[in-house]
């Protein structure tokens, strides 16, 4: 954990947190990060994502999807069914700057905790939705799923053969990339109330997200009428002159990228390359150039050809696992990673954050929290009294942990 003295640049700023899953959660960790407090109203038996274990990786008591997404939060276990519950909520959001759901259309609305409602409550309330395709239309009931959204996006058919089977990615993209738009949403409508003082819907949907992410590929379509066309060899991408893919060699991968043929085929001592124009035969010659590139690398280890290819001025780099990357020097050099110690999980080692602030760096306060351990808590803020936060308890309406941190 880091200095709790040192404040970060949303500091003083509340966000009530009611996502579940990962893009809504994920959002709200990042809001966390730069200081904010984060409260994290769910079950009173815990998010969905506490029991789906992301890889078949559990914790001691918190399971790694759940500590990976909702570290710097506080949890409040209530039963949104209960009116009691949801007038909890309600007095929550009045002193609340962020409000952040994603469930299923026509959820916040049955609840009562939809925009029209809460910024009747709190008119300065940026309240933010997140959807699989958006608050309406002929896909609004559609399950907004990751793979699904990926597929949809039209990005698969962007790299690989013709005819083989589309690729996904290998990260959860549309969830990492939905939860960056809500994150980058979430401070403009800040900025945008700190000049005006009024709140605003924020609404942000992963078909959109992952669309509009594509600016140049789609543009390449739409305005320069070029058409998405796979080829014979595994290019990495369509829209791309070769030699641009990843390349088996002796004894792993290498990746190469937008390399002069002329240069390369001094290296490679292939005449075939000689006097080639990259941005003429690069499109015109793809899948032939591809092949000749790949029968020389195939032939030594990836440290020979980047010990060759770097310093001819070549865009390479190694294909990473995940072992390679955490060991890499420069990811320890960045401190990409970041480890705490968490009173369930012990110590913990997780990606940490993707900007850096000189002012105001965002930080580590708290770990994932346990299913309301920030009940009574949150409850005492409320103006609650210590023997009706007894009733809330008694009756179910809210929970807290039942046993001390093992």
């Amino acid at each position: 954990m880091t200095d709790a003295t040192h404040r970060g640049v949303l500091d003083g700023y509340r966000v009530i947190d009611c996502s579940i899953a990962m893009a809504g959660p994920f959002a709200a960790q990042r809001l966390g990060d730069l200081g904010a407090d984060v409260v994290k109203v769910e079950p009173t038996t815990g998010e969905w994502q506490r029991g789906a274990a992301a890889g078949g990786a559990k914790g001691n008591e918190i399971n790694v999807s759940f500590l990976s997404l909702n570290r710097n939060k506080r949890s409040l276990a209530i039963d949104l069914k209960s009116e009691e519950g949801r007038q909890i909520v309600r007095e929550l959001v009045a002193g609340a700057d962020v409000f952040l759901q994603n469930y299923r259309p026509g959820v916040a609305a049955r609840l009562g905790l939809d925009y029209e409602t809460l910024a009747a409550i709190n008119p300065a309330l940026v309240y933010v939705s997140i959807s699989g395709y958006g608050e309406d239309g002929p896909y609004r009931d559609r399950p907004g799923q990751d793979l699904i959204l990926q597929a949809m996006s039209g990005a698969m058919l962007s790299a690989g053969r013709d005819g083989e089977p589309p690729a996904p990615a290998g990260q959860y993209l549309a969830d990492a990339v939905t939860a960056s738009t809500a994150f980058e949403g979430v401070l403009a409508a800040l900025l945008h109330r700190e000049r005006t003082g009024e709140g605003q819907l924020v609404t942000v949907n992963m078909l959109d997200a992952l669309t509009t992410l594509q600016m140049q590929e789609l543009s390449v379509y739409t305005v320069g009428g070029v058409p998405q066309q796979r080829g014979e060899e595994p290019h990495a991408h369509v829209y791309i002159r070769a030699p641009y893919g990843i390349f088996e060699t002796a004894d792993g991968f290498l990746a190469l990228a937008f390399a002069d043929l002329e240069a390369l085929g001094a290296v490679l001592e292939e005449p075939r390359l000689a006097g080639l124009d990259a941005e003429t035969h690069g499109w015109t010659h793809r899948d032939e150039l591809h092949a000749i590139v790949a029968g020389h690398l195939c032939g030594r280890s990836t440290q020979h050809w980047l010990d060759v290819l770097l310093p001819a001025g070549m865009w390479v780099g190694p294909v990473y696992g995940y072992e390679d990357l955490v060991q890499d020097p420069q990811i320890r050099h960045n401190g990409t990673f970041v480890e705490y110690d968490h009173p369930t999980e012990g110590r913990v080692k997780t990606p940490g954050f993707p900007y850096r602030m000189t002012k105001t760096p965002p930080r580590i306060d708290r770990g994932a929290p346990r299913v309301g351990e920030h009940t009574r808590e949150i409850l005492g803020e409320l103006g609650i009294e210590s023997d009706r936060a007894d009733s809330l308890v008694g009756s179910g309406v809210v929970t807290e942990p039942v046993s001390a941190p093992v």
